[in-house]
Formats: C-alpha cells, structure tokens, sequence
C-alpha cells in the first residue's frame, strides 16, 4: 500500500484552534483511497517547520505529500497553484518575524504544486463541497513548508505528487470573532479525504463534464 504525508500546522497569531491539527490526527493511521495516511503537526515557526516536513519526509519517503494549512479569510478549499521564493508577514509562533528574506537563497523563484489541483476542485465541488483554485499561497508558513518541500523534491529528484491545501476556518474560530464563517471541522476533515481517495482515481463521466464546464 502506498503512504501519503498529511501534514498540518498547530494554532497560532489569535486562532485558539487550528482545524489543519485536529484533521493531521484524525486521519493519522486511516487508510483512504489507495494510501495509508501518516499525519504529522507542524510548528508554526520559521526556523523549525520545514525542517521538520523534510525530515517526516525523508523517514516515510511516503508516495505523496499534501500539506494543510487554515486560511482564516477564505470560505472555501483552495488547493495552492504555486508557492514564492519569499517569507514575510507577521511574528511566528516563537516571536521570530522574516520580512521579504528569500526562503532559499539562490533557489527558484517559484514551484508548481504537482498535486492534481484542478481535479481536486472538480471533485469537491461535485460532492457539494465549496472549492476553487488559488494562485497565492501567501507569504508566510503556508508558502514557506510548500517552497521548502517541493525545493526538497527537485534537489532530491523525487517526482512525486506534493502540494499545499488551504482549508477555511472552523466552528471553533467563529465563536469568538463575528467576521468568520466557519464550516463544522467534520466537513473539512471529509473533504481532505474526498481529495485523498481521488489522488490516484480518474474522473468518472459526470465529473468529466463538471471538468469541462468549469474550463470553458
């Protein structure tokens, strides 16, 4: 059986809870799809979080990576089209702030996920699920674990399927903050394993024709 890193980040800024954490441990040890999924937390901390993916990474050497993060403002699943060779925003969880400094110094300015993205939208939205691309993944620790990995997969020459996830906040977010929305975390947790299951699936005839409605 093949092995997926599911990768998701603990609380951090003003957000007691983190809806990424609660789904890396729920489907830590599930088998979805054709994988057996390994779930692992990151910090969220410049000089820690991306050394900590690679090394999961390099102890599984899984068949495919998918990194999850909470995109506080957004209402719906965002697979991430490209991660910047750039940090920046505001002071990680250990106090630490990187202003416009490059991830890697001297490495690309951009990567692609090499996720199924599109799918991935066309499959949620099918199963009544609010998805749609994004071509940002930020500047901060979201984009920072996506360069960071998918620079990793290039040096290391490992194509794999790896990639970031956006997922918007949860319940647990909107009790104290009037401004957010949030989407019951069982929801979430469903729609990463509607993703997983159609890593490896093709689409079926119905989600075909969604595939070419939602590109003409």
């Amino acid at each position: 059986m093949k092995t997926l890193l599911l990768t998701g980040f603990e609380p951090f800024l003003n957000h007691p809870f983190n809806p990424t954490e609660y789904i890396a441990h729920q489907l830590n040890g599930n088998v979805v799809g054709s994988y057996q999924v390994r779930g692992k937390v990151l910090p969220v901390e410049y000089g820690s979080s991306a050394h900590e993916l690679i090394t999961y990474y390099e102890e599984l050497r899984p068949d495919a990576v998918i990194m999850l993060g909470l995109a506080a403002g957004r209402n719906r699943l965002t697979p991430e089209r490209v991660a910047i060779n750039v940090n920046d925003g505001p002071s990680d969880n250990s106090g630490e702030e990187r202003a416009d400094k490059p991830i890697i110094d001297g490495g690309p300015a951009a990567f692609f996920s090499t996720l199924p993205v599109r799918k991935f939208v066309n499959i949620l939205n099918k199963r009544g699920i609010p998805a749609e691309l994004s071509n940002t993944a930020g500047a901060y620790l979201c984009n920072h674990v996506m360069y960071s990995m998918l620079h990793h997969l290039e040096k290391s020459k490992h194509e794999i399927p790896a990639g970031f996830i956006h997922v918007p906040p949860s319940y647990e977010l909107a009790v104290n903050d009037r401004s957010i929305s949030g989407w019951p975390k069982e929801t979430l947790l469903y729609a990463i394993e509607i993703v997983i299951d159609s890593l490896d699936k093709t689409l079926t005839g119905d989600e075909q024709k969604w595939k070419n409605y939602m590109t003409d």
